[in-house]
């Protein structure tokens, strides 16, 4: 029987996939949780929005982290992550950026 060796270009790309499941998703989640909490704000209290968009960035977590393994190719897999938390987070910031940087 004949073995298969694995590439090192396979396990590359794999160890890419993990990396944006894991670093992506993060960042998607965190992105996910300020502009989530940001948008829940009025309509319900500060704690429960902060709390609610929070329960939600978990499920933003698990689909960036499902994406990552179900594009097609490595850089699908980074750009199916980043993106959408480099949206959300610009989504998070923007009241800051337009008060001038006041707190």
């Amino acid at each position: 029987m004949k073995t298969a060796r694995v590439d090192w270009r396979y396990r590359l790309a794999a160890a890419s996939r993990t990396a944006a499941a894991v670093a992506g998703g993060y960042a998607l989640a965190a992105a996910f949780a300020a502009a989530g909490s940001l948008a829940l704000r009025p309509f319900l209290p500060r704690v429960d929005a902060v709390l609610t968009a929070t329960m939600l960035a978990w499920l933003a977590y698990v689909m960036a982290a499902g994406w990552a393994f179900y594009a097609r190719t490595a850089w699908g897999a980074w750009c199916g992550t980043l993106l959408p938390a480099l949206v959300l987070g610009a989504g998070a910031m923007a009241p800051q950026w337009l008060a001038g940087g006041a707190p």
